[in-house]
């Protein structure tokens, strides 16, 4: 039988450190809310190999008297709480005691501190829980405590660490949440002597905003205050029109402490309405002030998860805070002014540059160009050359067809020849403005009533529009009953097909941009992307460094959508940012979808039954019908049999309504 044994002390601090140091930016974190809880107004924080080989956290704070310099790395000894009510009032980021002692269990640790009332200070330096030495020293008023060599005797550890790209993203981004919960106080961030972070500690929030995100992300946020019996909440949020791909950019804040609020940050993302696309999220920054009370920290060891009082009440005073703060804004442009600005002018040349380029291929020979009023956009060169389509004084002889036989006609064909045309980029406009029963490639569409081989392995049978309601929902008849068919959904999966296989077919060709784009991004996703730049060159994506937390780029895959550049680019990234991988076949697939999605007929928007019928008659073609690529049901249907048990044609009856009223039916 195995004895019952007490483990010793450092064994205990390495268990503990299991759960309280996950990682280098665990490190931080612990130290930097250690100073602030020693009411420090400067913190500098020095990090080289993304925090595996040193850390320094340097602050001006309260400092730790002489006799208690060494008492602080024993398990459990704390300054914050003295008894089990303290537990329930806490109004520091720490009080467990845990973060030294878990800490100097795994690192080697030298501390120097001074109070402001001591002559000298203290060193005190453990090494793998063990003290290496403890002596006086001169030292500043406050802090200086350098780990080296984390995880050093737990191998394990270290070699589940991700890249140094990575974990040092990981410090970033605890840095900026602690800025963004401190504003009034100064965090320095420097990593191989290079600055990552500085904020300057004035208690403006909308400057540490920019410090994190970047200046021209914090002109887009809007401030927004509110107050109850139970709760204070202040803070900053974006316009409708900066988003993210995911949530991680909204940041909680209780009482001075991030946290993660499943519930809370879906207040803030409800408090949009409408306003907000599917799957993407505001940059927020939400201050919460409650009483202690009704909070509970002592939850999880890294005290991100928390326990709250009246959650209920606290979601809907941030939802329509930010519901009513958001209304405030006139987020639609003044038409009046962009009629009158340069907006106006750029749109014609825009236009009628597009037209002509549309029009070449419908001229049997060079043709002039559109005339434009010259106070509009500059006159258009016209060739000598060319001449108009038709002549003023020529005398046009229309062409009848009456039956099947003048389709062969010599006028017909040459005049079916002069207007068949290849694909452009005017048959996409077309296509995103409605239905037409034309293939999207711009090709003439051959009518043709039979069956094709995709309708039948689909198994979808052909149907016979009838209604549309309330601009969303399409209704036709089939051979088997009714169907109800989604018309965003079902566009979505056409235009998904056909955008994948197009996409197919681009390969790795790359288009050169005469203007290029530039792409900032926070300081914590730019060490991702910085690490991940191979990555993003198999996809086609080509960055470049261009300044800090900066990059450009100069070409594109060929297959991205005109004038949606910089949306793709900027989107494929959220989406390895988020995922942390991104294979080509993914990298397109999920284009295709996004493509889909942006590019199709939304819900209320009324079509006549010619673009309804091709709608229905191009679903059918595709290869799955019955699901957009989201994998929401394009189409529900009604048999012959579900409609007449519904008003009660079929039942199971005692005796038939023949005999009931001798009324055959």
């Amino acid at each position: 039988m195995t004895q019952i044994q007490v483990l010793s002390e450092n064994l205990s601090n390495q268990i503990a450190a299991g759960e309280v140091i996950e990682r280098p930016a665990s490190v931080v974190k612990e130290l930097a809310e250690n100073a602030i809880d020693a009411q420090a107004q400067h913190i500098d924080i020095l990090v080289e190999d993304a925090g595996i080989k040193s850390i320094r956290v340097i602050d001006d704070g309260n400092g730790i008297p002489e006799t208690e310099a060494l008492k602080a790395f024993e398990r459990h000894a704390t300054s914050k709480i003295t008894s089990r009510h303290d537990l329930f009032w806490i109004n520091s980021l720490g009080f467990r005691g845990e973060a030294l002692p878990s800490i100097a269990s795994v690192s080697d640790v030298v501390l120097k501190t001074a109070t402001a009332d001591q002559d000298a200070g203290k060193l005190v330096h453990i090494r793998g829980g063990e003290v290496q030495e403890e002596t006086g020293t001169t030292a500043r008023k406050g802090t200086d405590i350098t780990v080296n060599d984390v995880f050093y005797n737990t191998p394990a550890r270290l070699k589940y660490l991700k890249s140094q790209s990575t974990e040092l993203s990981k410090i970033v981004d605890v840095v900026n949440r602690l800025a963004l919960s401190h504003p009034d106080v100064s965090f320095h961030l420097v990593h191989q002597k290079k600055e990552l972070l500085r904020t300057s500690g004035n208690g403006e929030l909308q400057q540490v905003v920019a410090a994190v995100y970047g200046i021209q992300q914090a002109r887009k946020m809007i401030a927004f205050s509110a107050e109850d019996d139970d709760f204070k909440i202040n803070g900053l949020t974006s316009l409708p029109e900066l988003t993210r791909a995911n949530r991680s950019y909204i940041s909680l804040i209780i009482n001075g402490r991030y946290i993660k609020n499943y519930q809370l940050s879906n207040a803030v993302v409800k408090g949009y309405g409408s306003k907000l696309m599917v799957g993407r999220f505001p940059i927020s920054v939400l201050e919460i002030e409650m009483d202690p009370l009704l909070i509970d920290v002592n939850v999880h060891p890294q005290k991100h998860e928390v326990r709250l009082s009246k959650e209920t009440e606290l979601v809907a005073l941030i939802e329509n805070t930010i519901y009513n703060r958001i209304a405030q804004e006139n987020l639609v442009p003044n038409a009046y002014q962009n009629y009158l600005g340069e907006a106006t002018t750029q749109a014609n040349d825009d236009f009628v540059s597009q037209l002509n380029e549309t029009s070449a291929p419908f001229r049997s020979e060079a043709q002039p160009s559109i005339d434009v009023a010259p106070e509009v956009v500059p006159e258009v060169e016209v060739q000598p050359e060319s001449e108009p389509m038709v002549k003023p004084d020529q005398v046009i002889e229309p062409i009848t067809v009456t039956t099947q036989s003048d389709l062969t006609q010599t006028d017909v064909q040459a005049f079916a020849a002069r207007y068949a045309h290849p694909a452009s980029a005017f048959d996409d406009v077309i296509a995103d403005t409605g239905v037409s029963g034309a293939t999207y490639a711009g090709q003439q569409e051959e009518l043709d009533f039979q069956t094709t081989t995709q309708a039948e392995r689909t198994g979808l049978p052909e149907l016979s529009y009838f209604g549309q309601m309330h601009g969303t929902f399409l209704f036709a008849q089939g051979p088997e009953g009714l169907y109800m068919i989604d018309q965003h959904a079902a566009q979505e999966r056409i235009k998904y097909e056909y955008y994948r296989d197009e996409i197919a077919k681009e390969g790795l060709e790359s288009q050169r941009l005469l203007v290029p784009i530039v792409l900032e991004y926070a300081t914590a996703d730019a060490l991702k992307i910085s690490g991940q730049l191979d990555e993003l060159a198999d996809l086609g994506i080509h960055l470049e460094p261009f300044g800090t937390n900066t990059f450009i780029m100069h070409d594109h895959p060929a297959w991205f959508p005109v004038g949606q550049e910089e949306a793709t680019v900027r989107e494929m990234i959220d989406w390895l940012l988020r995922d942390g991988t991104l294979t080509l076949a993914q990298f397109r697939e999920r284009t295709a979808i996004m493509m889909a999605c942006k590019r199709s007929i939304k819900a209320h928007w009324a079509l006549n039954d010619y673009e309804a019928q091709g709608l229905l008659d191009q679903l059918r073609e595709t290869k799955s019908p019955y699901n957009c690529p989201h994998g929401r049901p394009v189409m529900v249907t009604f048999t012959m049999s579900d409609m007449e048990k519904m008003f009660k044609r079929i039942q199971d009856s005692h005796e038939s309504w023949v005999e009931y009223d001798e009324h055959p039916f």
